[in-house]
């Protein structure tokens, strides 16, 4: 009897031996996987490792993670997408795999509300864009749209990965159709922090704005060394597809700044001016500047000789929340001025005129630069507030063949379609067709006011009288019948052109009355597929 209850128990021993050696196994295959998960993440981190990292400090360049950091808010942000690998094998690259694949994407918050982000990393294969980088970028590009939040990505790429081939080549161009369909619906920002050149442009070319970095920043669709062969032209990468080349003359960019701290900051601060989405209410922000305050400045601003400049920026100081105004597009098309600001809290669209360059005259350039700017506004709702001293369209055979008609049209059509709150403010010249295109009445204008310094005719008094008094010597006597019929705002106020002549000083006080009495609008234009904007 006792030889088998011995005889059960050794039986039962290894059968107990082998429960506790696979619990034991589990264990250890758990915190070899975790392990193992861990030393990935930590690569991920590192990116191109510590040597490139050095490399990019160097050049006085952030990081892809130290450039989400800065953005968003302090430990908001939530990564996806962090072990992916490419799964290329031509060219030795079977062998070449770095965790993340030089891009870094994922979510976060920006003063509390969310936004998506995607960082490319210049330490991995350069930022180069393969298949699977440009899936991790499409990726957050969909959650975007699908919950309505901005996206903002900071580019830092060599440009398409050539080991992928035609497959790199496709995964710009799916980023480039998610960028068309959520133009208008959620707010597309584009950061260029390094180079950017070939395919890799039309990315931030077809988001709303695209800000960059001077001396490390670059865009072009060819490289100085193409342009060479090609052209025979000697140029830097600087002067090609620098800050400067882009801000100043070609309009691609709308700001640039000093370094990427400089560069995160800011954006931090214009995203705070933007609704999330189309169907977002407009972020406001409590202020200590008193809706009714008066400036008694104002009505001593505008010079009684009406061919002496002034700054419309000081007026605009002077009227909106605090004397803060973020300017955007300010190197390029000075004659027009564009930016946002908050009157009584709120986010407001400004477009004007700046007589203190070249008379504030309406040419190619500025006509497209306040016909986008008026576009965007309209699509994330954003009421439009104009200042107009305009002498009318700039005259000459470069405007005339460069198709001023054609670019004029545009701003004409833009002010024409858009649907939100329209308060225009005519503080002096509004000649011609120029005063047409500048949110007229016509154009659906809610509120038009006039300041009592207006000039609202189809041209200025002198060249009026040389025309309609041509074969009379002595004009001083026309030209003051003209000015007095024409050169002040009475006439189109008598036909309802403009609502009312206002005092300046209480022109702020006028305004968010306006705005707020118009927040309920609700115009619709007629149902159509699209429109056939003049482009």
């Amino acid at each position: 009897m006792l030889r088998s209850v011995f005889a059960n128990r050794a039986a039962l021993r290894p059968v107990g031996y082998r429960f506790y050696s696979a619990a034991s196994s589990a264990v250890s295959r758990e915190a070899e996987l975790r392990r193992a998960i861990d030393e990935k993440r930590a690569a991920a981190v590192l990116g191109g490792g510590p040597k490139r990292i050095a490399t990019q400090h160097s050049k006085g360049k952030l990081t892809a993670r130290e450039r989400i950091s800065l953005l968003l808010d302090e430990s908001s942000f939530r990564e996806t997408d962090a072990f992916v690998e490419h799964q290329c094998v031509d060219f030795g690259m079977a062998d070449q795999k770095i965790t993340g694949d030089g891009v870094v994407t994922g979510s976060g918050t920006i003063n509390g509300r969310l936004v998506y982000v995607f960082s490319q990393d210049f330490t991995a294969f350069g930022g180069s864009l393969s298949k699977t980088h440009a899936q991790k970028i499409c990726k957050i590009m969909d959650q975007a749209l699908l919950v309505g939040a901005p996206v903002i990505g900071l580019n830092d790429s060599g440009g398409a990965r050539i080991q992928e081939g035609v497959d790199s080549l496709a995964g710009y161009a799916d980023i480039f159709q998610r960028n068309v369909m959520a133009s208008g619906v959620i707010p597309q920002l584009s950061l260029i922090m390094g180079p950017c050149a070939g395919g890799a442009v039309y990315s931030p070319a077809l988001t709303d704005f695209t800000f960059m970095v001077r001396d490390s920043s670059y865009l072009f669709v060819t490289g100085p060394d193409v342009v060479k062969a090609v052209t025979n032209e000697d140029v830097t990468q600087e002067e090609l597809g620098g800050a400067k080349a882009h801000t100043t003359k070609s309009g691609v960019a709308h700001l640039a700044f000093d370094n990427d701290v400089e560069a995160l900051s800011k954006l931090r601060q214009f995203v705070d001016f933007l609704p999330l989405s189309n169907r977002s209410q407009l972020p406001s922000r409590p202020t200590d500047d008193p809706v009714d305050r008066l400036d008694e400045a104002l009505d001593h601003i505008v010079p009684a000789d009406s061919t002496k400049a002034y700054d419309i920026k000081d007026v605009i100081a002077r009227i909106v929340d605090e004397g803060d105004f973020f300017e955007v597009m300010p190197d390029f098309a000075k004659n027009m001025v564009v930016g946002f600001a908050r009157l009584g809290g709120e986010t407001v669209s400004i477009i004007a005129n700046q007589p203190l360059v070249s008379s504030g005259v309406l040419d190619i350039n500025s006509s497209v630069k306040a016909a986008r700017w008026v576009r965007f506004c309209d699509a994330f709702n954003i009421p439009l507030l104009t200042f107009v001293d305009v002498p009318g369209f700039l005259p000459g055979t470069a405007q005339e063949h460069g198709g001023i008609i054609r670019h004029g049209a545009k701003l004409l059509y833009a002010y024409a379609e858009a649907t939100v709150p329209k308060v225009t403010v005519i503080t002096r010249k509004a000649y011609g067709g120029a005063y047409d295109v500048m949110s007229s009445k016509h154009l659906r204008g809610d509120v038009n006011y006039a300041w009592p310094t207006g000039e609202i005719a189809v041209m200025g008094a002198k060249g009026a009288v040389e025309i309609i008094f041509r074969q009379v010597p002595d004009k001083t006597q026309a030209e003051a019948e003209y000015v007095h019929k024409f050169a002040n705002p009475l006439p189109a106020a008598q036909r309802g052109f403009v609502d009312d002549v206002i005092n300046p000083s209480e022109t702020r006080k006028r305004i968010i009355e306006d705005l707020r009495r118009l927040k309920s609008k609700d115009l619709k234009n007629p149902w159509k597929k699209h429109g056939n904007v003049p482009l």
